[in-house]
């Protein structure tokens, strides 16, 4: 499970992020949303020990990602904006390399069942920079899982995708909660990702959840549903974060 604590994140005179708290049980897609600049990257840099946060602290499995940040962070998976990666590497070399740095028990075994549940197998001896973006997302995807994480965090996953691409990493997402009962965490500004992959969301703006209560700002995409009479997630999402009349 992952629990943020009142996460705030200050860079000079300019608060970032604003006292932001939530959990996410095994088995739920959260879907972190927010307009461009409303705070979602730098939280997820908190959560997974990137960035030090100004106050608050995040919780995985059970520990904490400051005070104990090797525990912390060996039942996380993170795949950031833009995952970086050594192109000039294979598919099999890249994640032999990530898994052995992780500390996977047998590094072999776990690339071959991580190139499985990714769909990479025929990609296996191809150099990464000659990778269409769909098989890079793919592959930093399966970079992100190879040790089999409990709580998986992935930044904007499917922006720039086509739709099949789309669809085949959504798949792999809800496989992730559905059937490994895996914590996991989308952030994004897309929302035809929370009626796709989510079971939870949280919405955030300018800093501050926008949904929720002080305490827990997740809430059910049935309830941000409910915000609006007519349940238009374009309609909500401006509400709440323009402060659009109803």
């Amino acid at each position: 499970m992952l629990e943020v604590k009142n996460l705030r994140k200050s860079f000079g005179g300019f608060e970032a992020v604003k006292g932001v708290s939530f959990t996410v049980s095994p088995g739920e897609v959260l879907g972190f949303l927010g307009p461009n600049g409303a705070g979602k990257s730098t939280t997820m840099r908190m959560i997974t020990g990137f960035l030090p946060p100004t106050a608050g602290t995040a919780s995985i499995d059970g520990h904490d990602i400051q005070t104990d940040a090797i525990a912390a962070k060996s039942a996380l998976g993170y795949l950031p904006e833009s995952a970086p990666s050594y192109k000039a590497m294979t598919v099999r070399d890249y994640l032999l390399f990530v898994a052995e740095i992780r500390g996977c028990r047998d590094p072999k075994k776990a690339v071959e069942d991580v190139m499985v549940r990714a769909k990479l197998g025929g990609r296996a001896g191809q150099t990464i920079e000659t990778l269409s973006k769909g098989y890079r997302q793919r592959t930093a995807f399966a970079a992100a899982i190879v040790n089999d994480p409990k709580v998986l965090i992935m930044d904007e996953p499917t922006d720039g995708l086509d739709p099949n691409q789309k669809f085949e990493v959504r798949k792999m997402i809800r496989h992730m909660a559905e059937e490994e009962k895996k914590a996991v965490i989308i952030s994004t500004h897309i929302l035809e990702e929370v009626g796709a992959v989510c079971t939870h969301v949280v919405v955030i703006a300018d800093g501050e959840a926008k949904t929720g209560t002080a305490g827990n700002a997740k809430i059910s995409v049935a309830e941000l549903k409910a915000l609006d009479p007519s349940g238009d997630l374009d309609v909500i999402f401006r509400r709440l974060t323009m402060g659009e009349a109803k």
